[in-house]
């Protein structure tokens, strides 16, 4: 497998690069907000975009998909998850060659969240950093991220969990790690906790350090 963290500009966005090492068939999972980070990953593994995958449709995670509208070669690029077009259900998978991408629904950031799994590496979007976790904007919406968290920390300890942002005290983690050290996901077991975290998280990061 061909997997690529791709710092892309923004407020330290992230996006990736996956493909097939045999075939060269590969996605592109929220190339904004600079693309030309994205193009030139693409050139340098010599790879063909079979899809764009937005793991939501928030601009500084979608707004670059035009850049990629003629990069396939052989026939157009799908794009997923990213308004009109091609849309995944839950547990459905696509292929990129020998590589299955699954997608999980994990909305509460935004009604449209996703996360991607790749093998033993899950790509969370805006649903889960390392060591936090997504925004939400009301109790309802913090609810609907704590049964989608839940789902995600369903996953084996020793998957890697790649964030859509470098908020986190390193690049990457495990759902292990995320168990271990996340004070969010900690309080998964009493969604009043979860909530109160959300509501004094300032105060919280400030008591504890966190930047």
């Amino acid at each position: 497998m061909i997997f690529r963290q791709i710092e892309s500009g923004g407020d330290r966005n992230y996006a990736y690069l996956v493909a097939c090492e045999k075939t060269k068939e590969g996605a592109l999972i929220d190339p904004s907000p600079d693309p030309s980070m994205v193009i030139n990953a693409v050139k340098e593994e010599g790879v063909e975009i079979k899809y764009v995958i937005n793991t939501h449709s928030h601009l500084d995670h979608s707004q670059g998909n035009d850049k990629f509208r003629g990069a396939g070669r052989d026939e157009p690029v799908t794009f997923i998850n990213c308004g009109p077009g091609t849309e995944v259900r839950d547990s459905e998978s696509l292929y990129l060659g020998d590589l299955s991408l699954e997608f999980m629904h994990t909305p509460g950031h935004t009604t449209d969240s996703i996360c991607i799994k790749v093998e033993d590496k899950l790509i969370t979007g805006d649903t889960l950093f390392v060591g936090k976790v997504g925004g939400t904007y009301n109790k309802e919406d913090a609810r609907t991220e704590f049964e989608s968290l839940k789902k995600i920390m369903s996953l084996a300890p020793d998957t890697e969990v790649w964030p859509g942002h470098n908020y986190g005290v390193k690049p990457s983690s495990t759902i292990g790690f995320e168990l271990k050290n996340n004070p969010f996901i900690k309080r998964l077991v009493d969604f009043s906790e979860f909530l109160w975290l959300k509501q004094n998280w300032a105060r919280y990061k400030q008591e504890h350090g966190i930047k």
